[in-house]
Parts: structure tokens; sequence; C-alpha cells
């Protein structure tokens, strides 16, 4: 207990400068797309070396990013060894959705007001490059004989399925942690989430001229009855249900069409990109047959129109580990000590990198800075902000559970 007051106290009294920390974070746009993402891990990695912690620099080659639709990455990793014992990595990442429309403030201004600080990534999750940051400094001012490692994973590829993030640096063998802390959005502790397959499906018809429409083959005729069916399948998607707290259903999504040439002419091609969410319930790879059996068994009365399916991401759903418990548990603990409140476990809709360490084993949490909802604060839209409060009390929990884990 009196390490947890002597974390507290070295927490507010830096807490200044880990504000002015998240605020150079948020002035070093990300928008992702482009997705010209290591300029922020050059500046990250200068930030930090002027608080004594060296930053590994490790750049994803340039033709593996241009695959993906990206400018550039440069993943970072800070390490920190106590003695022998385990691994916990705490991972945030960088890249975030462009700011988009309707901001009343600056983006990348990172204003105060009010005791809430506003711009892109403010609270997903360049908030918790902060949190973990001075966690682990607070960790280390106690200087205590501990038992174990700490490791920071500052990555930049979230919005495009971590695997140029994470997945890259597991899959190079540059780290291989035992326990996992990710970005959180939010007071509870994530032990789960949700899977994403997402597709496109190209219609290929045959265009001609609006006044000889029978010489033509209407690919958008043709896509009205797959979106038709499309539609429909939530009906039956709605009678799955999950187990998971926080998770109701899978559910599919058209995001995007594009096709036709001109008013006078019959399409002959039209595009659509589709998203269909996973319950941890659900296998991956039979979603994606059923998916495809359902796209193709839509077009089978258009004659004349080929189809082409391609897959862009599959995100795998997270399922909640047995070696977690320690770490939820501390979470929870501490979460309820700082906040005053009970910490729920559960899981979230949404899906993150967090899955390619579960992928490989590794037991994880998604716990950080954030309100009591993910919608409070704006994520991903106008004036998205954070409660410096909240920030406070996310690395004061940060801190003290790290310090139990280690002990």
């Amino acid at each position: 207990m009196i390490d947890d007051d002597k974390l507290d106290a070295w927490i507010d009294a830096h807490f200044d400068e880990e504000v002015r920390f998240l605020q150079e974070l948020i002035r070093v746009p990300t928008p992702t797309p482009p997705g010209n993402n290591a300029p922020h891990a050059e500046r990250t990695a200068e930030l930090l070396a002027a608080m004594g912690l060296e930053a590994e620099r490790h750049p994803v080659p340039e033709a593996a990013v241009r695959a993906a639709g990206l400018q550039s990455i440069t993943n970072l990793i800070v390490r920190r060894r106590f003695g022998a014992g385990p691994v916990v990595a705490l991972n945030a990442h960088g890249d975030v959705v462009p700011p988009g429309e309707g901001w009343t403030r600056d983006p990348y201004g990172g204003e105060v007001v009010d005791g809430k600080l506003y711009g892109r990534a403010a609270a997903v999750s360049k908030s918790d490059f902060a949190t973990y940051t001075f966690a682990l400094r607070a960790l280390e001012s106690l200087n205590l004989p501990l038992k174990g490692s700490v490791e920071l994973h500052f990555t930049y590829d979230e919005e495009f399925g971590g695997e140029l993030g994470p997945g890259w640096l597991l899959e190079q063998g540059l780290t291989k942690p035992d326990l996992l802390i990710a970005a959180g959005f939010s007071h509870q502790v994530v032990t789960a989430h949700n899977g994403c397959l997402q597709m496109a499906v190209t219609l290929h018809g045959l265009a001609s001229h609006a006044a000889y429409p029978e010489t033509g083959v209407d690919a958008l005729q043709a896509a009205n009855q797959l979106l038709s069916a499309l539609y429909a399948h939530n009906a039956v998607l709605r009678g799955r249900r999950s187990q998971v707290a926080g998770i109701t259903c899978p559910y599919l999504n058209v995001g995007r069409i594009e096709g036709g040439s001109n008013t006078n002419v019959v399409p002959g091609k039209v595009l659509i990109k589709l998203d269909r969410r996973m319950i941890p319930e659900e296998d991956a790879a039979e979603v994606e047959r059923e998916m495809r059996a359902l796209v193709t068994q839509a077009l089978a009365a258009s004659p004349g129109v080929r189809v082409e399916i391609q897959r862009l991401l599959l995100a795998r759903a997270l399922q909640p580990l047995p070696g977690n418990a320690a770490l939820v548990a501390a979470l929870q603990r501490h979460g309820q000590a700082v906040f005053g409140e009970p910490i729920p476990t559960t899981g979230t809709p949404l899906y993150t990198d967090v899955r390619l360490y579960g992928e490989r084993g590794i037991p994880a949490a998604i716990y950080g800075a954030g309100p009591r909802t993910v919608l409070e604060s704006n994520a991903k839209r106008a004036d998205e902000h954070l409660d410096l409060a909240d920030l406070r009390g996310a690395t004061r929990v940060v801190a003290r559970s790290l310090l139990d884990l280690l002990q």
C-alpha cells in the first residue's frame, strides 16, 4: 500500500509533464490513410530519449508498407529489465483515422479546455503512449528489486489491421512477452472482442449504350439482387447470440459501392466492399465460406455476370486466455481503488490488433485511459477528447498493476 501511494505521488508530481508529452504526440499528424507514420515514431523516440528511455526503431520494409496501401511505418520497442521473471508488454498504436468534418477545435492542436485535452487520438490511442510511458517511469522511481521486465510497444498499423504493427514485431521475433496490456478506451477491462472479415465483391457485366440495353449486361441490377440478399442475411445473424458480455450478435455492413461510367451507359462493372463482424464463438474460416456461398447464390439468377471475391482483411476474434487471470485481477483491484467503483470485465464489438498477441498464446487485457464508455470521448469522431482525470487515474492503475505483477 505504501508503494502504491509512492507511485501515485510520483505520477501526480509529473502529471503536467505527462500532459505535455501527449500534446506533442497529438501535434504530429498520423492520418491513416495515407499512413505516413514514420515521422511520428521518430518524434516519439526523441521525446522518450529525453526521459531516459531508449526506443529501438524497427522500420517495416517499404515494399511491405506500400503493398498494404500505406507510406511508412517504424515500430518502436522500449525494454526495461528489472530481473528474472515475466515480460509484460504495453502496446498502443499511433496511427489514426483522418480527422473528418465537424471539429470545433484544432484536431492536431492538443488544446486543453475545462480539464479535457482535445485532438485526434487524444482518446484512442496516443493517450496510452502517455499512460504506459509514465506508468513505467513511476515504477522505476521506486528502485525496488522487481522480478521481470516491461516493454513498451508503440506501433503504427492498427487502422489497417495490425499485421505490420504488432504482427510484424511478433513475426520477426523481435518480442515474445508473457503478458500484454493493450490500449484501452473505457474504464472497463476488455478481455474479448469481435473478429472482422472484409471483402471486395466485383461484379462484371457488359457496358452498353442505354438506348440499346439488350446489348449489355447490367452489373448494377445484379448488385441490387446481391445487396438485398446481404441485408436480409442480417436477420439470420441476429439469431446468433454471443455469451460474452458487451457483445451481442454478428453483423454485416456494406460500406462502399462503386460502379457505372455515365448516366447513359448500362453499368458494366460494380464494386461492393463489405464488413462482416464475427462474435468470438464463430469460426473465421466457416464465416468466410458462408459469405462466399451467399454471394454466389445471390447472383445465380443474374446470367452473364461474372463475380470476383477478394478477401481484404481477416481479423480473428480475441478470446480470453486462462493465463490472464492475475493481470485482469490487478487491473480490476486497482481500478476500483483509484476510481472508486467496480471495474467490470467485458467484451467489445470492436476488433483490435490485440488479437495478434492472443493468436500467439499471449494472455492479454485491454485497459488504458478512457471514459466510462468509448462514445463519451468522441473517439474517431469530431472533437475527440480525453478527460485529464481519466489519464491520471489510468496511469496510476497501470503502474500499480505492473508493480503487482513484477513483485
